[in-house]
């Protein structure tokens, strides 16, 4: 592993690892009670003071802490805050979550969120080159719940240096007036087996903008795409509010294709006229891709449900968005909870089989799915 420190005036010097500690004793009882805390502790790196941490060359940063005492053993995640102020008055929780009381934290995550953090609170001037601290905390949770978040103490790496490192994102967002009544989000679906790749259905009303980026309040807009091919006509171009406008209502299938390139992030997006399908056993055993006769009827605008044919035999659901010129089963969907969960694994055999009985949705000769692509949920029925 590479060393993750370096000193200003002493040779690099191996990060040691501090003991871990544990508030949590065992329970005997059969049946634990469950306790809530209110705080538990994140230790201070042996080297947090004395030593430049240099976030971009660092492959890791190792965090320990003590597992919060919830009563017995739990299944914890960890998710780890960072800031440049120590009052966190304004902060960024990373998107990689941990279940162990070490953490070893990806140096490039850290690395960029603190570059982000630095050019909001700068009006976006460069910090490379400038060495200054870091204020970080752990959020935790048992695993399932949602009200048994605590938080650490607050620990500071005093001497840190960053530098922009371009990186394709994990997580990518779209926002705009005609996406969820302009109110928040929509997150893109990553494409099976193509990294760097994503999709999202989304019907966008003339005149209206939109952006894409990596956080829920996206920012890329005309002049940050790399490129755009409109092969659905829907009238692309650079919105008054710096967005990608679009001239005719309709719905649309945006395509993302994101690389980096001398350090820098290449986007290229592609925008195609929107349709989805049933396929499979619900269909008679039917599995010819975008056969008309299984595409789903979209609605006038946001409002209203795509509906499919009616199905003609029982069997699992098996549905997606089509995407030209890709395999049906690259860009497929099923329901989980209502909410429309996107393939992100091998299916040699079905979703019941092949990811969990759980995500496998079966289905009766004479019902339809109806799907809401604006928020992504549906049911059958």
């Amino acid at each position: 592993m590479k060393n993750l420190f370096k000193s200003l005036l002493l040779p690099a010097i191996a990060l040691v690892a501090l003991p871990l500690m544990t508030s949590c004793e065992s329970d005997d009882d059969s049946n634990p009670t469950l306790l809530y805390p209110t705080s538990f502790v994140l230790n201070t790196p042996a080297y947090a003071t004395s030593n430049i941490y240099d976030l971009s060359k660092s492959e890791t940063v190792t965090l320990t802490c003590s597992q919060p005492d919830y009563g017995y053993p739990a299944i914890t995640i960890y998710e780890v805050q960072v800031a440049i102020d120590q009052s966190f008055s304004s902060y960024t929780t990373l998107e990689t979550t941990y279940t162990t009381a070490k953490m070893d934290v990806d140096g490039v995550e850290l690395n960029n969120t603190v570059v982000n953090l630095y050019q909001q609170a700068n009006g976006g001037a460069d910090p490379s080159g400038i060495i200054f601290p870091i204020y970080i905390r752990l959020q935790a949770h048992v695993s399932g719940t949602t009200d048994t978040y605590c938080y650490s103490n607050t620990i500071s790496l005093s001497k840190v240096a960053v530098s922009y490192v371009a990186t394709v994102p994990s997580t990518v967002y779209v926002a705009g007036s005609s996406i969820h009544g302009g109110s928040s989000a929509k997150t893109f679906a990553p494409t099976y087996g193509f990294d760097g790749q994503f999709y999202a259905m989304a019907y966008l009303a003339s005149g209206s903008t939109f952006f894409w980026g990596d956080s829920t309040d996206p920012t890329n807009g005309y002049s940050l795409t790399t490129s755009i091919d409109d092969v659905a006509g829907a009238g692309i171009s650079a919105g008054s509010d710096g967005g990608i406008q679009v001239a005719n209502s309709d719905w649309y299938v945006l395509y993302l294709s994101l690389d980096v390139e001398n350090n820098q992030l290449i986007s290229a997006l592609t925008v195609y006229p929107a349709s989805a399908y049933v396929i499979g056993e619900i269909e008679g055993g039917n599995w010819i891709d975008e056969d008309a006769s299984w595409a789903m009827t979209k609605p006038a605008d946001a409002s209203s449900q795509w509906v499919s044919p009616e199905f003609i035999a029982g069997g699992e659901l098996r549905a997606y968005i089509k995407v030209p010129d890709i395999d049906w089963w690259r860009t497929e969907f099923t329901l989980y909870g209502g909410n429309l969960y996107w393939r992100t694994v091998d299916i040699a055999n079905n979703w019941a089989e092949n990811v969990g009985s759980a995500y496998s949705v079966t289905c009766e000769a004479g019902q339809r799915l109806y799907v809401d692509f604006d928020y992504d949920t549906g049911e059958v029925k």
